[in-house]
C-alpha cells in the first residue's frame, strides 16, 4: 500500500472518529437538558447573555447541531456561533447569529475561515414529546435552512479571536 494512500485512509478514519465523538457529545447534552427539564425561558436567558458578551467582547460560542443528509440521515456538525442579537416577542424567541463551521463529515475538521461565515436565524421553542407522556424539552432550530436543527450552544466553550472571520 502506498504511503500516501495509507495517510489518506488514516485521515479519513480520524474524521469518522471525530464524527462519532461529536454524536455522543450531542446526544449526552440533549439527554442532560431533558433530565434537567430546561425550559425555553432559561435557554433564552443564556442566549441573551451570549449576545451581550458578543457585543462587548466579540465572544463566539462552540455549537453542535444536526444536519440532515440525503436519505434523511442526520449527523452532528460543529461550529462557532457569534450571537448578534436576540429578538423575543411573547412566547416566540429568535436569535440572529453568524455561524463558522469547524466540522462536517464531508469536509472534516475546518479551521475558522476555511468556509465563509454564514448568517443564520435560530428559533427557540418547547417541543412536546408525545411518546414520553407529554413531556416537553427545549429545542433550537435554524429558520434559514430546514436541514440544520437542534442547535446546542455551550456557554463554557468561548473564544474571542474569531471576529476577523465573521
Amino acid at each position: 500500500m502506498a504511503s500516501s494512500s495509507l495517510i489518506a485512509d488514516y485521515r479519513r478514519w480520524l474524521t469518522f472518529q471525530r464524527q462519532e465523538q461529536l454524536s455522543r457529545e450531542h446526544a449526552g447534552i440533549v439527554q442532560r437538558l431533558e433530565e434537567a427539564h430546561a425550559s425555553s425561558r432559561q435557554v433564552v436567558q443564556a442566549y441573551r447573555s451570549m449576545a451581550e458578551k458578543a457585543a462587548a467582547e466579540g465572544a463566539c460560542y462552540r455549537t453542535l447541531f444536526l444536519r440532515t443528509r440525503e436519505g434523511s440521515e442526520a449527523l452532528v456538525c460543529e461550529g462557532w456561533l457569534f450571537v448578534r442579537r436576540l429578538l423575543s416577542e411573547g412566547q416566540q424567541a429568535r436569535i440572529r447569529a453568524t455561524l463558522l463551521e469547524t466540522f462536517t463529515l464531508e469536509d472534516g475538521v475546518l479551521d475558522p475561515g476555511d468556509k465563509p461565515a454564514r448568517k443564520i436565524t435560530l428559533e427557540i421553542f418547547d417541543r412536546v414529546h408525545m411518546e414520553k407522556g407529554m413531556r416537553t424539552s427545549v429545542q433550537v432550530d435554524s429558520l434559514d435552512n430546514d436541514r440544520d436543527y437542534h442547535f446546542i450552544t455551550l456557554l463554557d466553550a468561548v473564544r474571542g479571536d474569531l471576529r476577523p472571520h465573521l
